[in-house]
């Protein structure tokens, strides 16, 4: 009778809410015991379980829920335990159950998800797996979070069907090293965190275009909702966004160009944080072109290098946006070597027949697609992007669409964002924090983006976090510390996240927002070549100090340092890590990432420490190390010494070559009355050796910065070669 209600149950899942299995070829026949765990999401989790499961298993339910009327007819038609989760005895039931040989079925969460994302996930389940030397089987739900049996009312459009996904990962143990006891028990829970963790990433679709995600984000919140707006007041829903995209995406298919001389395969894009960037962005996609986002802020040196980097004759830009900007004599220089387009010019093309094209596919967007861009593969380039050009001359970025979505999906798992979060992102696009992490994170999980053209109006954007409510903020150390400065008490009264990356926090910062605000700062770490976000620090899991945790995907192995005895040189690999480099001289060449051990590693460059519980702390960058006295010294450090002392001021440490030790530590510092003897002072708190005290300290009216905020430190390069070659002169020079 069991088996004939499971499939009529399975039948009827599948008509309603068009379930879609995957991985279900892991489920494991021959496991004599086996701890099913999900995630919990609604009430229907249970039932769809029960359904699909190729055996029905015992669910373990809390006998408080099982007094609700609307449970009890489940749980008449499937074995079940109740248990108390405030009673200590409750793990020996469910131990027993799996020593029995029992496939039970349980919720680490211990309860239905108010926020969408993982909640707290306990202990429980991964104690008695270890004790009844149980395998775990993951299944994510996705989908019936959006269902009318979801708790998240007034969050997201709930339906009475959505589309729903289950998802399973190959079974496995957890394996703890420690003995009996407390240690033991938090090894065993971390494991279990971790594992739904991967589970939260591996149940998002990542093997697809960009623009399908878009669209089937769309398809999950509605079309009407605003989901973007900008400091224009431009807002916009799916639908608006859309159709905005298709008429830009046929204009540029008819735009005024000579014969032979069309778009091409990949288009430069020159605007500011604007929904006009978002829009070209989307209508390239919809063509099945690539992106090329420049950096605004270089020179017209750069701009033209990039274009020949990637090989892009045409540019999308903006004539408001060049004046605005001073980027005349830029867009002058870049109009010589390449066609610049301008939206402004392209705006009166846009015939009514045009507009009602435009919107006539958005009633069949996917269908409309698929038939501007033609085939569109996961592992097509989604958009190329450069390095920072912090040390040496910019690289192209290739980022596929699997790269992107990849990204994405790992800061779903790692952040709990919510459809009803308002992100105020201030940060360019031309960066992958900008673009991914700020701009397409929130527009894929549902959430409206507000965006800012320019995050150094320290004075504006509390202003409008306070104006429109800003409940998450992106930003760097720099940009963070100038609001601070800046901002109101009350300013970010509504600000419950605020994520950080490009640079180091400095304590200073951190204090300040937790005396001024009450707002913890999650610090995390990342690469334009890892699209970007490799570790964060979340409201889950947070240390000080460090930069969170590796995001769920990701293989990594630590290549040892002569000199660092407790960190290593990060390798990594994912579905995030780019498809390749592109050089200025070979344009025509993707240059895959590959390390020692093989094709698809990628040396970060950067010699990090991974504690016990798996917090990543940054030594400091591999070619960011001075190397005095046969030691090896971190030019980071030194950075932060600096600014230990003189928190107000900015500061960028190098090494330079020497003719008696070799190579000597200089400081270069706003800070006017800079002292040495400051410096020594504070490497004796901190118990630094004197090879971190910088030999020269040279008072400068600014560092060198780059659009993301972080040091320009070829310029500084350039700057402190001037100031101590002795035909130049210096600037307020201190030495030791």
């Amino acid at each position: 009778m069991r088996h004939v209600l499971q499939r009529l149950a399975r039948g009827l899942f599948r008509r309603l809410f068009r379930v879609e299995l995957r991985g279900w070829e892991y489920y494991p026949r021959d496991e004599p015991r086996l701890l099913i765990v999900a995630n919990h999401v609604s009430y229907l989790d249970g039932a769809l379980l029960a359904a699909f499961l190729p055996d029905v298993p015992i669910f373990v339910i809390n006998t408080h829920m099982a007094r609700h009327w609307w449970v009890k007819p489940f749980i008449a038609v499937t074995r079940h335990v109740g248990i108390d989760p405030t009673n200590s005895h409750y793990l020996k039931t469910l131990i027993q159950h799996l020593k029995a040989g029992e496939r039970v079925a349980v919720f680490p969460e211990g309860r239905i998800s108010v926020t969408g994302a993982l909640m707290k996930i306990y202990e429980g389940p991964a104690l008695a797996a270890d004790k009844a030397d149980a395998a775990l089987l993951p299944v994510y739900i996705e989908g019936a979070q959006y269902s009318l049996l979801s708790r998240l009312g007034g969050m997201v459009r709930r339906r009475p069907f959505p589309r729903i996904r289950l998802t399973m990962l190959p079974p496995r143990r957890l394996m703890a090293t420690a003995g009996n006891g407390r240690a033991r028990r938090r090894q065993l829970g971390r494991q279990l965190d971790e594992l739904m963790v991967e589970l939260a990433y591996a149940g998002m679709k990542i093997d697809q275009p960009l623009a399908a995600a878009l669209l089937e984000a769309w398809e999950r919140h509605g079309g009407n909702r605003v989901i973007l707006e900008d400091a224009q007041q431009q807002r916009l829903g799916w639908r608006a966004l859309f159709a905005r995209a298709f008429v830009l995406a046929e204009l540029l298919d008819h735009s005024p160009l000579p014969p032979g001389e069309g778009l091409g395969v990949r288009v430069g894009l020159l605007l500011p944080n604007s929904a006009a960037a978002v829009i070209a962005f989307l209508a390239l996609h919809l063509r099945g072109r690539t992106p090329v986002i420049l950096n605004f802020t270089a020179g017209s040196h750069e701009l033209l290098g990039a274009c020949h980097t990637a090989q892009a004759r045409t540019v999308l830009s903006s004539r408001a946006f060049v004046a605005a900007a001073n980027l005349d004599a830029p867009v002058a220089a870049l109009g010589e070597r390449v066609r610049v387009l301008f939206l402004e010019d392209l705006r009166p093309r846009a015939t009514p027949s045009i507009r009602w094209r435009g919107l006539a596919r958005t009633l069949l967007p996917a269908w409309s697609f698929r038939k501007m861009a033609g085939a569109v593969r996961a592992d097509d380039p989604a958009v190329i992007l450069f390095t920072s050009g912090s040390e040496r001359e910019p690289k192209g970025v290739v980022l596929t669409h699997r790269n992107l979505l990849a990204n994405v999906a790992q800061a779903r798992a790692a952040l709990d964002i919510m459809p009803r979060d308002v992100i105020l992102n201030a940060l360019p696009m031309f960066h992958a924090f900008g673009l991914t992490t700020a701009t397409l994170t929130p527009l894929l999980l549902g959430t409206r983006v507000l965006l800012y053209p320019s995050p150094l109006h320290y004075h504006v954007i509390p202003e409008l976090s306070y104006e429109r409510r800003a409940t998450v903020l992106f930003g760097t150390n720099t940009f963070l510390m100038g609001y601070g400065r800046h901002a109101d008490p009350y300013d970010f009264f509504s600000v419950r996240l605020v994520v950080m990356g490009a640079e180091p926090l400095r304590e200073e910062t951190r204090r300040l927002w937790m005396e001024k605000f009450g707002i913890r700062i999650s610090e995390g770490y990342g690469l334009t070549e890892a699209s970007p976000v490799l570790a964060t620090n979340s409201r889950r899991h947070h240390r000080d100090g460090t930069v969170g945790k590796l995001l769920p995907g990701l293989d990594h192995y630590l290549e040892p340092v002569a000199g660092i005895a407790d960190g290593g040189l990060l390798c990594v690999r994912g579905a995030n890590v780019m498809a390749g480099y592109l050089l200025p001289d070979q344009p025509d060449r993707v240059i895959p990432p590959r390390t020692e051990r093989g094709p698809g590693w990628h040396d970060t460059g950067d010699i990090v420490r991974i504690d016990a519980d798996g917090f990543v702390s940054i030594l400091g960058r591999a070619k960011r190390f001075a190397k005095l006295g046969g030691e090896l010294i971190s030019l980071a450090t030194v950075e932060r010494l600096a600014a230990d002392c003189w928190p107000e001021d900015q500061h960028a440490a190098l090494n330079l070559p020497d003719p008696v030790k070799g190579e000597i530590i200089v400081l270069l510092t706003t800070r006017r009355d800079a002292d040495r003897r400051e410096l020594i002072a504070a490497a004796h708190r901190e118990g630094l050796g004197e090879l971190y005290i910088p030999r020269q300290v040279l008072t400068v009216r600014e560092i060198p910065l780059l659009g993301s905020g972080k040091p320009d430190y070829p310029g500084v390069r350039r700057l402190a070669e001037r100031l101590t070659h002795p035909d130049q002169g210096r600037m307020e020079l201190t030495t030791g």
